[in-house]
């Protein structure tokens, strides 16, 4: 149940967003993850989807805000429309469109991959983004970087790895296995331009609209080697083999993407070791060693 000061927090942003008397009629706590606290809520304007999260993670909802504006300049997959941020004594909130959940669609797997294709269409001058965000709640930074080796390198992996190390949860010896690792990226990957990426693109993070169609949301929005997405949808399951056939079809990935998938999966199973610990250290080790 929401508290008496979220629900006055809550109100009166979307009454300054919306410019209108908000009657709060109902809410709904609705299963959203290990992040966040999230509910449905029922207004006299309509339906809206509300997170919370702790006011100790400065500027996150603003960021998923700001990201979702990102990806819906894109043009390319449905995602919902933010409509405010705001603080409501030790919480912070988003208040999202609602989009109620449909029936799959014939071509539902088409349009994911085509648009996903078409997102990664949309590129930048440089790696990263104009601000850090985060991806769940590690902080991600995404300081401008010309080439893709740098910034995988400097702004992904081996900040997270020294994070791991000072939580005790790697050893130094760990620390330098993965600065070797990072010296051959530049061979590993092939040249292409930044790609806008979702950044935590697995099947919890997208849904099936009314209409039938792809809705992503939850992102981790920068830019990046496209790769990065696949791998990230092909780490715990979810997305038919027909997503990624309608994927090339729409954009061929480089030869020899199958074999790096790991090596980008790399990135989130770091942020996974440093939030849940448990087998993932394994995971992460094995990624290292392998390649």
């Amino acid at each position: 149940m929401l508290s008496p000061e979220t629900v006055t927090a809550v109100v009166t942003v979307l009454e300054n967003v919306l410019h209108q008397k908000i009657i709060l009629q109902g809410s709904q706590k609705v299963l959203g993850g290990d992040i966040n606290e999230t509910h449905v809520l029922q207004t006299s304007a309509g339906k809206f989807f509300l997170k919370i999260n702790s006011a100790t993670r400065p500027g996150m909802f603003e960021q998923e805000y700001k990201g979702l504006q990102l990806l819906a300049s894109a043009n390319a997959l449905a995602v919902p429309a933010p409509i405010a941020t705001g603080k409501a004594g030790i919480n912070i909130f988003l208040v999202m469109e609602y989009i109620k959940r449909g029936n799959t669609c014939s071509d539902f797997w088409q349009q994911f991959g085509a648009g996903l294709a078409a997102q990664h269409r949309k590129t930048n001058d440089y790696f990263g983004l104009d601000e850090h965000n985060y991806i769940g709640t590690v902080q991600q930074d995404n300081t401008a970087t010309p080439s893709w080796a740098g910034f995988y390198t400097h702004q992904r992996i081996m900040p997270l790895m020294q994070l791991a190390l000072q939580q005790h949860k790697c050893s130094v010896k760990d620390v330098q296995l993965a600065e070797k690792l990072c010296s051959r990226f530049d061979k590993i990957f092939p040249k292409e331009l930044p790609a806008l990426l979702h950044g935590d693109l697995w099947g919890g993070n997208f849904m099936v609209g009314k209409n039938g169609q792809p809705v992503i949301y939850d992102p981790a929005v920068y830019y990046g080697h496209r790769e990065m997405d696949i791998a990230m949808t092909l780490l715990f399951g979810g997305f038919d083999r027909k997503f990624y056939d309608y994927y090339n079809d729409a954009w061929p990935l480089e030869q020899g993407w199958q074999q790096r998938v790991q090596l980008c999966q790399l990135y989130p199973l770091l942020v996974h070791l440093l939030l849940f610990d448990g087998h993932y250290y394994n995971n992460v080790m094995e990624i290292i060693k392998r390649y």
